[in-house]
Protein backbone atom coordinates (compact mmCIF):
# COMPACT_ATOMS: atom_id res chain seq x y z
CA UNK A 1 0.00 0.00 0.00
CA UNK A 2 2.86 2.36 0.82
CA UNK A 3 4.44 1.79 -2.61
CA UNK A 4 1.10 2.43 -4.30
CA UNK A 5 0.85 5.76 -2.43
CA UNK A 6 4.33 6.87 -3.52
CA UNK A 7 3.66 5.77 -7.10
CA UNK A 8 0.48 7.84 -7.20
CA UNK A 9 2.34 10.88 -5.82
CA UNK A 10 5.10 10.55 -8.44
CA UNK A 11 2.60 10.22 -11.29
CA UNK A 12 0.58 13.19 -10.01
CA UNK A 13 3.69 15.35 -9.79
CA UNK A 14 4.60 14.57 -13.41
CA UNK A 15 1.05 15.24 -14.63
CA UNK A 16 0.83 18.49 -12.66
CA UNK A 17 4.23 19.53 -14.05
CA UNK A 18 2.99 18.89 -17.58
CA UNK A 19 -0.16 20.93 -16.98
CA UNK A 20 1.75 23.78 -15.32
CA UNK A 21 4.35 23.90 -18.12
CA UNK A 22 1.59 24.15 -20.73
CA UNK A 23 -0.11 26.88 -18.65
CA UNK A 24 3.13 28.86 -18.38
CA UNK A 25 3.76 28.41 -22.10
CA UNK A 26 0.37 29.96 -22.85
CA UNK A 27 0.88 32.76 -20.34
CA UNK A 28 4.27 33.66 -21.82
CA UNK A 29 3.16 33.20 -25.43
CA UNK A 30 3.53 36.89 -26.47
CA UNK A 31 7.19 36.71 -25.46
CA UNK A 32 7.75 33.03 -26.20
CA UNK A 33 10.70 31.82 -28.23
CA UNK A 34 11.92 28.28 -28.73
CA UNK A 35 14.71 28.94 -26.21
CA UNK A 36 12.33 30.32 -23.57
CA UNK A 37 9.95 27.42 -24.14
CA UNK A 38 12.75 24.95 -23.51
CA UNK A 39 13.80 26.82 -20.37
CA UNK A 40 10.22 26.78 -19.02
CA UNK A 41 9.81 23.03 -19.52
CA UNK A 42 13.22 22.14 -18.14
CA UNK A 43 12.81 24.43 -15.11
CA UNK A 44 9.41 23.01 -14.14
CA UNK A 45 10.46 19.37 -14.41
CA UNK A 46 13.87 19.93 -12.79
CA UNK A 47 12.27 21.58 -9.75
CA UNK A 48 9.62 18.84 -9.51
CA UNK A 49 11.96 15.89 -9.75
CA UNK A 50 14.73 17.61 -7.80
CA UNK A 51 12.40 18.09 -4.83
CA UNK A 52 11.19 14.52 -5.27
CA UNK A 53 14.73 13.16 -5.12
CA UNK A 54 15.60 15.29 -2.09
CA UNK A 55 12.48 14.01 -0.38
CA UNK A 56 13.19 10.35 -1.12
CA UNK A 57 16.84 10.70 -0.08
CA UNK A 58 15.78 12.65 3.06
CA UNK A 59 18.45 15.28 2.37
CA UNK A 60 15.94 18.12 2.75
CA UNK A 61 14.38 18.88 6.13
CA UNK A 62 10.57 18.92 6.04
CA UNK A 63 10.76 17.73 2.45
CA UNK A 64 7.08 16.82 2.40
CA UNK A 65 6.21 20.50 2.94
CA UNK A 66 8.38 21.57 0.00
CA UNK A 67 6.95 18.90 -2.29
CA UNK A 68 3.40 19.73 -1.17
CA UNK A 69 4.04 23.45 -1.63
CA UNK A 70 5.42 22.99 -5.13
CA UNK A 71 2.52 20.70 -6.02
CA UNK A 72 0.15 23.45 -4.86
CA UNK A 73 1.92 26.03 -7.05
CA UNK A 74 1.56 23.73 -10.06
CA UNK A 75 -2.08 23.07 -9.20
CA UNK A 76 -2.93 26.75 -8.87
CA UNK A 77 -1.19 27.52 -12.18
CA UNK A 78 -3.49 25.06 -13.91
CA UNK A 79 -6.58 26.29 -12.08
CA UNK A 80 -5.79 29.89 -13.04
CA UNK A 81 -5.31 28.90 -16.69
CA UNK A 82 -8.53 26.84 -16.64
CA UNK A 83 -10.56 29.67 -15.09
CA UNK A 84 -9.22 32.10 -17.70
CA UNK A 85 -9.96 29.65 -20.52
CA UNK A 86 -13.54 29.18 -19.32
CA UNK A 87 -14.10 32.94 -19.13
CA UNK A 88 -12.56 33.41 -22.56
CA UNK A 89 -14.76 30.63 -23.94
CA UNK A 90 -17.85 32.40 -22.61
CA UNK A 91 -16.61 35.65 -24.17
CA UNK A 92 -16.09 33.93 -27.56
CA UNK A 93 -19.64 32.54 -27.44
CA UNK A 94 -21.06 36.00 -26.75
CA UNK A 95 -19.00 37.51 -29.56
CA UNK A 96 -20.08 34.75 -31.94
CA UNK A 97 -23.76 35.27 -31.14
CA UNK A 98 -23.33 39.02 -31.43
CA UNK A 99 -21.28 38.77 -34.65
CA UNK A 100 -18.59 41.06 -33.21
CA UNK A 101 -14.82 40.64 -33.81
CA UNK A 102 -13.54 38.68 -30.83
CA UNK A 103 -9.80 39.08 -30.46
CA UNK A 104 -7.24 41.83 -30.03
CA UNK A 105 -3.85 42.38 -28.52
CA UNK A 106 -5.51 44.19 -25.63
CA UNK A 107 -7.70 41.15 -24.95
CA UNK A 108 -4.67 38.83 -25.04
CA UNK A 109 -2.89 40.99 -22.49
CA UNK A 110 -6.03 41.27 -20.36
CA UNK A 111 -6.44 37.48 -20.25
CA UNK A 112 -2.89 37.06 -18.97
CA UNK A 113 -3.41 39.74 -16.33
CA UNK A 114 -6.61 37.96 -15.32
CA UNK A 115 -4.77 34.62 -15.05
CA UNK A 116 -2.17 36.23 -12.76
CA UNK A 117 -4.92 37.78 -10.60
CA UNK A 118 -6.68 34.40 -10.30
CA UNK A 119 -3.38 32.68 -9.41
CA UNK A 120 -2.59 35.18 -6.64
CA UNK A 121 -6.22 35.20 -5.50
CA UNK A 122 -6.22 31.42 -5.08
CA UNK A 123 -3.23 31.66 -2.74
CA UNK A 124 -4.78 34.47 -0.68
CA UNK A 125 -8.13 32.69 -0.38
CA UNK A 126 -6.53 29.32 0.43
CA UNK A 127 -4.38 30.92 3.13
CA UNK A 128 -7.45 32.66 4.59
CA UNK A 129 -9.41 29.38 4.62
CA UNK A 130 -6.59 27.67 6.52
CA UNK A 131 -6.11 30.28 9.23
CA UNK A 132 -9.55 31.86 9.72
CA UNK A 133 -11.91 29.23 11.17
CA UNK A 134 -15.66 29.06 10.90
CA UNK A 135 -17.97 27.78 13.66
CA UNK A 136 -20.54 25.22 12.51
CA UNK A 137 -23.58 24.79 14.77
CA UNK A 138 -25.63 21.63 15.04
CA UNK A 139 -28.28 20.46 17.53
CA UNK A 140 -28.10 16.72 18.23
CA UNK A 141 -31.35 15.18 19.47
CA UNK A 142 -30.58 11.81 21.05
CA UNK A 143 -33.06 9.09 21.94
CA UNK A 144 -32.05 8.98 25.60
CA UNK A 145 -33.08 11.08 28.56
CA UNK A 146 -30.61 13.69 29.72
CA UNK A 147 -30.82 16.76 31.89
CA UNK A 148 -30.70 20.03 29.98
CA UNK A 149 -28.28 20.59 27.13
CA UNK A 150 -24.61 19.69 26.79
CA UNK A 151 -22.64 22.09 24.59
CA UNK A 152 -19.68 20.35 22.97
CA UNK A 153 -16.99 22.07 20.92
CA UNK A 154 -15.12 19.81 18.48
CA UNK A 155 -11.70 20.68 17.07
CA UNK A 156 -9.93 17.88 15.25
CA UNK A 157 -6.60 17.75 13.42
CA UNK A 158 -4.89 20.75 14.97
CA UNK A 159 -1.45 19.56 13.83
CA UNK A 160 0.20 21.92 16.28
CA UNK A 161 3.65 22.83 15.02
CA UNK A 162 5.73 25.64 13.53
CA UNK A 163 3.02 26.89 11.19
CA UNK A 164 0.06 26.49 13.56
CA UNK A 165 0.69 27.22 17.20
CA UNK A 166 0.07 29.56 20.13
CA UNK A 167 -2.06 32.03 18.20
CA UNK A 168 -4.30 29.24 16.90
CA UNK A 169 -4.77 27.82 20.42
CA UNK A 170 -5.69 31.27 21.77
CA UNK A 171 -8.13 31.77 18.89
CA UNK A 172 -9.71 28.43 19.74
CA UNK A 173 -10.02 29.48 23.40
CA UNK A 174 -11.75 32.69 22.33
CA UNK A 175 -14.23 30.77 20.14
CA UNK A 176 -15.20 28.11 22.70
CA UNK A 177 -15.53 30.75 25.43
CA UNK A 178 -17.65 33.04 23.28
CA UNK A 179 -19.98 30.17 22.37
CA UNK A 180 -20.15 28.96 25.99
CA UNK A 181 -19.02 25.39 25.32
CA UNK A 182 -19.06 22.98 28.27
CA UNK A 183 -16.20 20.87 26.93
CA UNK A 184 -13.83 20.50 24.03
CA UNK A 185 -13.32 17.21 22.18
CA UNK A 186 -10.19 16.77 20.06
CA UNK A 187 -10.42 13.52 18.07
CA UNK A 188 -6.82 13.04 17.00
CA UNK A 189 -3.84 14.53 15.16
CA UNK A 190 -3.25 17.10 17.85
CA UNK A 191 0.48 17.43 17.20
CA UNK A 192 2.30 17.69 13.90
CA UNK A 193 4.15 14.36 14.39
CA UNK A 194 6.12 15.40 17.51
CA UNK A 195 6.29 17.94 20.34
CA UNK A 196 9.42 19.84 19.23
CA UNK A 197 7.67 22.99 18.04
CA UNK A 198 5.09 22.74 20.83
CA UNK A 199 7.83 22.96 23.44
CA UNK A 200 10.09 25.35 21.52
CA UNK A 201 7.30 27.92 21.16
CA UNK A 202 5.99 27.36 24.71
CA UNK A 203 2.46 26.37 23.68
CA UNK A 204 1.90 24.57 26.98
CA UNK A 205 0.62 27.69 28.72
CA UNK A 206 -1.81 28.41 25.87
CA UNK A 207 -3.22 24.88 26.00
CA UNK A 208 -3.55 25.00 29.80
CA UNK A 209 -5.49 28.27 29.53
CA UNK A 210 -7.73 26.76 26.88
CA UNK A 211 -8.74 23.91 29.19
CA UNK A 212 -9.15 26.20 32.20
CA UNK A 213 -11.88 28.14 30.41
CA UNK A 214 -14.09 25.07 29.91
CA UNK A 215 -16.34 23.76 32.71
CA UNK A 216 -15.60 20.11 31.88
CA UNK A 217 -12.18 20.59 30.28
CA UNK A 218 -10.63 18.97 27.21
CA UNK A 219 -10.85 15.32 26.13
CA UNK A 220 -8.81 13.86 23.30
CA UNK A 221 -7.69 10.76 21.46
CA UNK A 222 -4.53 10.25 19.44
CA UNK A 223 -4.61 10.25 15.64
CA UNK A 224 -2.21 8.68 13.16
CA UNK A 225 0.16 11.68 13.22
CA UNK A 226 0.37 11.38 17.01
CA UNK A 227 1.54 7.78 16.64
CA UNK A 228 4.46 8.19 14.24
CA UNK A 229 7.12 7.35 16.82
CA UNK A 230 6.37 10.02 19.43
CA UNK A 231 3.29 8.62 21.15
CA UNK A 232 4.75 8.71 24.65
CA UNK A 233 6.09 12.27 24.52
CA UNK A 234 2.88 13.56 22.93
CA UNK A 235 0.73 11.76 25.50
CA UNK A 236 2.71 13.00 28.49
CA UNK A 237 2.81 16.56 27.12
CA UNK A 238 -0.95 16.66 26.62
CA UNK A 239 -1.59 15.26 30.08
CA UNK A 240 0.75 17.87 31.57
CA UNK A 241 -1.41 20.51 29.86
CA UNK A 242 -4.53 19.14 31.55
CA UNK A 243 -5.93 17.26 28.55
CA UNK A 244 -7.76 14.04 29.47
CA UNK A 245 -6.61 11.38 27.00
CA UNK A 246 -9.01 8.61 26.09
CA UNK A 247 -6.89 6.06 24.25
CA UNK A 248 -8.98 2.87 24.11
CA UNK A 249 -10.58 4.11 27.30
CA UNK A 250 -13.94 5.12 28.73
CA UNK A 251 -14.78 7.88 31.18
CA UNK A 252 -17.97 8.67 33.08
CA UNK A 253 -18.63 12.34 33.72
CA UNK A 254 -21.61 14.03 35.32
CA UNK A 255 -23.65 16.74 33.67
CA UNK A 256 -26.36 18.33 35.79
CA UNK A 257 -26.35 15.28 38.04
CA UNK A 258 -26.60 12.75 35.22
CA UNK A 259 -23.99 10.38 33.78
CA UNK A 260 -22.50 10.99 30.33
CA UNK A 261 -20.09 8.40 28.93
CA UNK A 262 -17.08 9.42 26.84
CA UNK A 263 -15.42 6.66 24.81
CA UNK A 264 -12.12 7.24 23.02
CA UNK A 265 -10.33 5.01 20.52
CA UNK A 266 -6.79 4.90 19.26
CA UNK A 267 -6.42 5.61 15.55
CA UNK A 268 -6.28 2.38 13.55
CA UNK A 269 -2.60 3.05 12.92
CA UNK A 270 -2.37 1.36 16.35
CA UNK A 271 -2.93 -2.21 15.15
CA UNK A 272 -3.52 -3.63 18.63
CA UNK A 273 -6.27 -1.17 19.53
CA UNK A 274 -9.30 -2.42 21.45
CA UNK A 275 -12.52 -3.23 19.58
CA UNK A 276 -15.38 -0.78 19.99
CA UNK A 277 -17.66 -3.51 21.36
CA UNK A 278 -15.15 -4.19 24.16
CA UNK A 279 -15.12 -0.52 25.13
CA UNK A 280 -18.92 -0.30 25.08
CA UNK A 281 -19.09 -3.32 27.38
CA UNK A 282 -17.62 -1.04 30.07
CA UNK A 283 -20.38 1.59 29.88
CA UNK A 284 -24.04 1.83 30.80
CA UNK A 285 -25.55 2.05 27.32
CA UNK A 286 -28.89 3.27 28.68
CA UNK A 287 -27.10 6.58 29.37
CA UNK A 288 -25.76 8.98 26.70
CA UNK A 289 -22.61 7.67 24.97
CA UNK A 290 -20.25 9.97 23.05
CA UNK A 291 -17.34 8.51 21.07
CA UNK A 292 -14.11 10.06 19.80
CA UNK A 293 -12.67 8.11 16.85
CA UNK A 294 -10.07 9.84 14.72
CA UNK A 295 -10.92 8.20 11.41
CA UNK A 296 -14.49 7.92 10.13
CA UNK A 297 -13.74 4.53 8.60
CA UNK A 298 -15.89 2.53 11.08
CA UNK A 299 -19.03 4.66 10.89
CA UNK A 300 -21.12 1.97 9.21
CA UNK A 301 -20.29 -0.53 11.96
CA UNK A 302 -20.71 2.06 14.72
CA UNK A 303 -24.13 3.09 13.41
CA UNK A 304 -25.40 -0.33 14.54
CA UNK A 305 -24.05 0.10 18.07
CA UNK A 306 -25.50 2.08 21.02
CA UNK A 307 -23.40 5.18 20.30
CA UNK A 308 -25.40 8.41 20.45
CA UNK A 309 -22.76 10.72 18.99
CA UNK A 310 -19.42 10.10 17.30
CA UNK A 311 -16.95 12.86 16.40
CA UNK A 312 -14.12 12.25 13.94
CA UNK A 313 -11.67 14.07 11.73
CA UNK A 314 -8.68 12.84 9.69
CA UNK A 315 -10.05 13.57 6.21
CA UNK A 316 -9.53 17.37 6.27
CA UNK A 317 -12.38 17.29 3.74
CA UNK A 318 -9.62 16.81 1.19
CA UNK A 319 -7.95 20.10 2.28
CA UNK A 320 -7.31 21.19 -1.32
CA UNK A 321 -9.82 20.86 -4.20
CA UNK A 322 -10.52 18.47 -5.90
CA UNK A 323 -9.39 16.04 -3.16
CA UNK A 324 -12.67 16.70 -1.33
CA UNK A 325 -14.45 14.66 -4.03
CA UNK A 326 -12.05 11.76 -3.42
CA UNK A 327 -12.74 11.94 0.33
CA UNK A 328 -16.47 11.83 -0.36
CA UNK A 329 -16.12 8.86 -2.71
CA UNK A 330 -14.11 6.61 -0.40
CA UNK A 331 -15.94 7.27 2.89
CA UNK A 332 -19.48 6.54 4.07
CA UNK A 333 -19.30 10.03 5.60
CA UNK A 334 -16.14 11.87 4.61
CA UNK A 335 -17.20 15.23 5.94
CA UNK A 336 -20.11 16.90 7.72
CA UNK A 337 -23.02 15.62 9.79
CA UNK A 338 -25.40 12.73 9.28
CA UNK A 339 -27.76 10.68 11.43
CA UNK A 340 -27.05 7.06 10.55
CA UNK A 341 -28.68 4.06 12.16
CA UNK A 342 -28.77 4.46 15.92
CA UNK A 343 -26.41 7.43 16.15
CA UNK A 344 -25.33 10.86 15.03
CA UNK A 345 -21.98 11.30 13.28
CA UNK A 346 -19.86 14.41 12.76
CA UNK A 347 -16.69 14.39 10.64
CA UNK A 348 -14.77 17.67 10.85
CA UNK A 349 -12.47 19.07 8.19
CA UNK A 350 -10.16 20.03 11.05
CA UNK A 351 -9.14 23.15 12.87
CA UNK A 352 -5.56 23.09 11.60
CA UNK A 353 -4.05 21.70 8.40
CA UNK A 354 -1.52 19.15 7.25
CA UNK A 355 1.76 20.04 5.57
CA UNK A 356 1.15 23.48 4.11
CA UNK A 357 -1.14 26.28 5.37
CA UNK A 358 -3.59 26.28 2.48
CA UNK A 359 -7.17 25.10 2.06
CA UNK A 360 -9.29 25.21 -1.08
CA UNK A 361 -12.70 23.59 -1.14
CA UNK A 362 -12.45 23.07 2.62
CA UNK A 363 -12.26 25.38 5.62
CA UNK A 364 -10.62 25.48 9.03
CA UNK A 365 -13.47 24.95 11.48
CA UNK A 366 -14.79 23.96 14.85
CA UNK A 367 -18.17 22.38 15.46
CA UNK A 368 -20.42 23.48 18.29
CA UNK A 369 -22.80 20.62 19.06
CA UNK A 370 -25.76 21.12 21.37
CA UNK A 371 -26.71 17.65 22.63
CA UNK A 372 -30.16 17.21 24.14
CA UNK A 373 -32.99 14.71 24.50
CA UNK A 374 -35.11 14.40 21.35
CA UNK A 375 -38.46 16.20 21.81
CA UNK A 376 -40.41 12.97 21.11
CA UNK A 377 -38.51 11.13 23.88
CA UNK A 378 -38.98 14.04 26.30
CA UNK A 379 -42.74 14.04 25.69
CA UNK A 380 -43.00 10.27 26.27
CA UNK A 381 -41.17 10.58 29.57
Amino acid sequence: MRYVFFTVIIVLLQLFSLGAALSLQWWLQPWMSSTLQTIVWITVFVITNGLLLLSVSKLLANSYRWVSGWLLVLHFMMLAALATWLLYGSYLLIMFLSDIPNYSETLAFGLRVLALIVFVGLFVYALYSAYVPVVRHRTININKLMQGQLRIAVASDLHLGRLFGSGAIDRLRHLVTRHQADMLLMPGDIMDDNTQAFMAYNMMENLVNLGAGLPYGIYATLGNHDLYGHEQSISSTLRDAGVQLLNDDVLRIEHQGQAIWLVGRFDNHKHQRVATTELLAQVNITEPVIMLDHRPSDITEHSKLPIDLQVSGHTHNGQVFPANFIVKAINRLGYGYEAIGQGHFVVSSGYGFWGIPFRLGSRSEIWLLTVQTAPSVAVQS
